[in-house]
C-alpha cells in the first residue's frame, strides 16, 4: 500500500495521482489534505512518514507546492529516505540506487503528465541490492544513529 499526502499546494496533483491509482487498482491510503484550504506541509508529511516507518504502508508520496519543504520534513524521520524527483530518471535512480521509500513532488512545478510518469517509474523500480548501493544506505542509517538525541 502507498501512503499519499499533500498540503494545499499539492492537493490537485494528489487527486490526479489518486485517479491513476484507482484506474490501475493500486492500493493507497490518503492522509490528507482534503481541500485547497491552507495547511502546513509538515503536518501532512509526518503522517505519511509515520505510515511508512511503521510498515503500515510500503512507500509514500508527498506533495507540496515545490516538493522541497515536505521532503525536508519527512526526511527528519529516521528510516525515511525521501527523494524530490523532477523527472523519471531521478525517480528510477532514487529507487534503484538510494532505496528511497518516499517520493516527493512539487504540485506547482510539475505538469500532471510528467508527475504521473515519475510516479509510475518510482513505484515500478526495485532497489538494486548490489553491495555498493547497500553499503551507502547503511552509511545513511549510521548517520541517523549518530545524531539521535
Amino acid at each position: 500500500m502507498i501512503a499519499i499526502g499533500s498540503d494545499h499546494g499539492g492537493y490537485e496533483l494528489k487527486e490526479a495521482i489518486k485517479g491513476y491509482f484507482d484506474s490501475e487498482k493500486i492500493p493507497y491510503k490518503d492522509l490528507g489534505t482534503c481541500s485547497l484550504e491552507s495547511v502546513d506541509y509538515s503536518d501532512i508529511g509526518i503522517l505519511v512518514a509515520e505510515a511508512v516507518k511503521s510498515g503500515e504502508c510500503d512507500s509514500g508520496i508527498v506533495i507540496c507546492g515545490t516538493g522541497i519543504g515536505i521532503s525536508i520534513a519527512v526526511n527528519k524521520v529516521p528510516g525515511i529516505r525521501a527523494a524530490l524527483c523532477t523527472d523519471p530518471y531521478m525517480a528510477r535512480m532514487a529507487r534503484e540506487h538510494n532505496d528511497a521509500n518516499v517520493l516527493a513532488l512539487g504540485g506547482r512545478v510539475l505538469g500532471e503528465g510528467l508527475a504521473l510518469e515519475i510516479v509510475k517509474t518510482f513505484i515500478s523500480t526495485p532497489f538494486s541490492h548490489e553491495s555498493r548501493h547497500q553499503n551507502r544506505i547503511d552509511k545513511i542509517s549510521a548517520i541517523e544513529e549518530q545524531y539521535k538525541e
